[in-house]
């Protein structure tokens, strides 16, 4: 996988026969208290290693966008204007890297939290890609779309398990940060790419110590079981991950480090 072109908000890979576009929303800021060791305490001591502004954690919003050319799938859609004024530039993201709206016809959603679903709606109130056919997501967050999402719930495909998208995209059921939290695997002819939501939220810290979870994480255990399933996985030759919540574009590869593992990024960062 390699870098092609990048601007203020974008970042475009060649992944073999597909294109990546890394799709950056913003950021949001949040306190490191909600960080939990592996019994669901608070974490106790920051290492001095994880980066704080104002006292707080910063975390990139992003969406993945994967095309072969002819047909595209984009992966969560940012927060629009659901959730912290900080983020809400997806569709300015996605005008940036010259891509029509319009084309998007599938939206493969990783879980139901703001910052990955609200962007289904405009700022405005109209319905952001205006050629939705299918709204992919776990089983177990469905009932997000009510109220702002309804517009676009008759087009929802609930995912019971392992599901082919199409050919190059398969969804994965990896419950525990939500019960129906989802990531894609993509296939091409240079590897494979796991979109992986939100498994890691700090990677400045989760890759040295994936034992370490979040205080959103619904399931924790569940949660810590399938970040670490996962990141062993991404250790395997020609694999790369894409992350809601790595450093924007974040896209890299894993490897092992000591007890832990590492994340090397594709591309610097767009902050």
């Amino acid at each position: 996988m390699r870098l092609t072109s990048s601007g203020r908000r974008y970042a475009t890979f060649a992944f073999g026969d597909l294109t990546v576009t890394s799709l950056r929303d913003g950021h949001v800021d949040m306190p490191p208290t909600r960080l939990r060791d592996k019994n669901g305490h608070p974490l106790a001591e920051l290492p001095d290693t994880v980066p704080l502004v104002g006292g707080n954690l910063r975390l990139s919003v992003n969406a993945f966008l994967i095309t072969n050319g002819t047909a595209a799938v984009l992966i969560d859609t940012g927060a629009s204007n659901a959730w912290h004024s900080t983020m809400g530039s997806f569709l300015d993201a996605l005008e940036e890297a010259g891509i029509d709206r319009g084309d998007i016809t599938d939206v493969a959603i990783t879980h139901n939290h703001e910052d990955h679903v609200g962007g289904l709606i405009a700022p405005d109130g109209s319905e952001a890609f205006p050629e939705l056919r299918r709204v992919w997501i776990g089983v177990g967050d469905t009932a997000v779309f009510t109220g702002r999402l309804e517009p676009v719930r008759n087009r929802v495909v609930p995912i019971t398990g392992k599901v082919a998208i199409n050919d190059w995209v398969t969804a994965v059921p990896t419950p525990g940060h939500t019960p129906g939290h989802t990531v894609y695997e993509v296939s091409s002819s240079a590897g494979r790419l796991l979109v992986w939501g939100d498994t890691v939220h700090v990677p400045s810290l989760q890759f040295a110590q994936p034992d370490v979870s979040w205080e959103l994480d619904g399931a924790q255990p569940q949660a810590r079981k399938a970040r670490t399933a996962l990141l062993e996985q991404l250790t395997r030759p020609r694999y790369f991950v894409a992350g809601a919540h790595l450093d924007s574009p974040g896209v890299g590869h894993v490897t092992r480090k000591g007890t832990g593992y590492a994340l090397e990024y594709l591309a610097p960062s767009l902050a």
